[in-house]
């Protein structure tokens, strides 16, 4: 399950560089290459996620950052950095509504609103569902335990609106962690992106993995050197003049991927600031065209993106349950924008 846990994790990024572990080789320390090294010593920590921090400089070795093959020796100081500082998080239950589409004795499916966390995490550590959870659920075994992300199985982005399943019981939890982790479960979602996708469906592949230049954020790795591998289905639903409507059906669940990946292939998401879509990227040069996309920017504060369906097999039953969500208010008014615009130029 280590593929699953490592594409459900996300740090985010400040820049600066703080100590998180530091180990002292022993006098009778046998050469031994520091991936190793540190996998030995470190719970929870894999031998692939350490050698990523030492692609990352996050390894230093007496003072110097070091790669993966460098040979501890005795007397070496280790010290694993990170780029958030060190911080023991204590989850505290919040009385945070939640919207929730279905509930039984094993899980429960909820809308999650746009700007709502999903987890604590480095700048978030309250006022997440996390949070809301332990509120609602605190009374269950699975939310009294040390896990900082009890019941979770899945995410989504902070802006990004809609379904997500939380499990109730461990066994919950593991057989639906299962599912995502073998793919199969049915996500699809609904975006508004900038142009005309063509053709107006396809499949995008492309590994997913931290840019090399910008740890802030995702990129593709056509080549496959880097990243994880991504599957992204996509069809047009409507065309807007200078945006369209699409559908995206994950086969994989990478960090960003739909928004790294839509970009790659030329079409970012409408107000995604993170990758370029909170410029005016298609339509005139027309002060009035500028101001209109400016006052859908209002509307619309945040990427467009809404997870509308989820399906998966149930825990217990071995039911195929199917959820499907409305567009939220700010996605739907920044539509209608689009479609009474493109209504009065053809009108003109």
């Amino acid at each position: 399950m280590q593929d699953y846990q490592e594409e459900f994790e996300e740090q985010d990024e400040n820049g600066g560089l703080y100590e998180h572990h530091r180990l002292v080789a022993d006098p009778g320390q046998s050469l031994l290459r520091v991936d190793k090294f540190l996998a030995n010593r470190l719970d929870h920590a894999s031998r692939s996620r350490i050698q990523a921090a030492a692609d990352a400089g996050y390894i230093q070795v007496n003072g110097t950052p070091v790669k993966a093959n460098y040979k501890v020796k005795p007397g070496d100081v280790v010290v694993l950095m990170m780029d958030f500082p060190k911080r023991e998080l204590k989850l505290i239950p919040e009385n945070i509504p939640l919207d929730i589409v279905h509930e039984d004795d094993d899980l429960i499916v909820i809308n999650k609103p746009p700007g709502l966390v999903v987890h604590p995490g480095h700048g978030n550590y309250s006022g997440t569902l996390v949070n809301a959870l332990l509120w609602h659920f605190g009374q269950l075994a699975l939310f009294n335990t040390d896990d900082p992300r009890p019941g979770l199985v899945h995410r989504i982005d902070k802006d990004t609106s809609g379904l997500l399943v939380v499990a109730k019981t461990e066994e919950a939890k593991n057989y639906l962690s299962l599912q995502f982790y073998e793919k199969t479960t049915h996500r699809k979602y609904v975006a508004l992106v900038w142009g005309n996708p063509d053709p107006k469906s396809g499949t995008i592949e492309g590994n997913i993995g931290r840019s090399l230049k910008d740890r802030q954020i995702f990129t593709v790795f056509p080549d496959g050197e880097h990243g994880k591998p991504a599957v992204t289905h996509y069809r047009v639903l409507e065309e807007l003049g200078y945006v369209s409507l699409v559908e995206c059906q994950l086969e994989t669940g990478r960090t960003h991927q739909i928004r790294v990946h839509m970009k790659y292939i030329g079409h970012p998401l409408f107000n995604d600031s993170t990758y370029g879509g909170d410029q005016i990227l298609r339509g005139t040069t027309f002060t009035k065209y500028r101001q209109f996309v400016q006052n859908c920017f209002q509307i619309l504060p945040r990427q467009a993106l809404h997870a509308k369906t989820l399906g998966f097999l149930h825990p217990r039953t071995g039911k195929a349950m199917f959820f499907d969500s409305p567009l939220p208010e700010d996605m739907k008014a920044a539509i209608e924008k689009w479609r009474n615009y493109i209504s009065n130029r053809e009108n003109v």
